[in-house]
């Protein structure tokens, strides 16, 4: 077993309260799980995941580290096992962004300030960011890592004072912008370029709902670009 974590969550460990009662979601191997206990930053943790195999592995792991038996393991879709006092702070890392949505709609009771959702999505943020905002969750924090050569961004949020969020803060939130992290010129470019093709990709299309998306695409690259051009 790996004695380190990877960049991508070792950024979100960073993110967790110390002394939280964490809900590791989609657990895997249980790495993030076993490595919150190792450096007694959470007082307890649930491992979740969809798939046998994966959970069994992240037992076998943490039985390896010495700390199966502070680790609870639930075979479950999300949180649908989970009951809302056990925890306190809920991870959600290396899924889609559309997979995280499904799991905190399926939760409804995540809507209230006492918890802490540290999100980290590999795909679809643009689609997750424009959930919270409309579910009234805030992004309180957001954070750059490069991991294996790609930039992620990881983010802790909380249920206070959420707003709906422009087709540009979608892909890059005002936390971003404020952490003037070294990674943001590159993320930026990445954000662009992929608008751009978006935009190229759908500009011919004459269906109503294609033309939705272009002009969603080219007021999300608009904003974007006035952003960097701000930095």
């Amino acid at each position: 077993m790996p004695s380190l974590l990877s960049a991508r969550l070792a950024c979100c460990a960073a993110m967790v309260r110390p002394g939280a009662a964490v809900a590791d979601v989609g657990t895997d191997h249980g790495y993030l799980a076993i490595y919150l206990l190792q450096q007694q930053i959470a007082s307890q943790v649930i491992a979740a995941d969809l798939r046998a195999k994966p959970l069994e592995k992240a037992r076998q792991n943490a039985r390896m580290a010495g700390v199966e038996e502070k680790i609870r393991f639930y075979l479950c879709d999300g949180l649908t096992e989970v009951a809302p006092d056990q925890i306190d702070t809920v991870i959600c890392a290396g899924m889609g962004g559309d997979t995280i949505v499904h799991i905190l709609k399926q939760a409804s009771w995540l809507q209230n300030a006492r918890y802490t959702l540290i999100l980290q999505p590999q795909t679809s943020g643009n689609d997750l960011r424009r959930y919270l905002g409309t579910a009234g969750f805030r992004i309180c924090e957001e954070r750059l890592v490069r991991d294996g050569g790609k930039i992620y961004f990881a983010m802790r949020v909380c249920f206070v004072g959420g707003r709906p969020l422009s087709p540009g803060e979608q892909y890059v939130s005002e936390q971003i912008l404020a952490s003037h992290d070294p990674l943001l010129p590159a993320y930026l470019e990445r954000v662009v370029g992929g608008l751009r093709r978006a935009v190229e990709g759908i500009a011919q299309a004459n269906g109503a709902e294609d033309r939705r998306r272009l002009d969603y695409y080219e007021t999300a690259l608009r904003e974007v670009l006035q952003m960097r051009r701000k930095l």
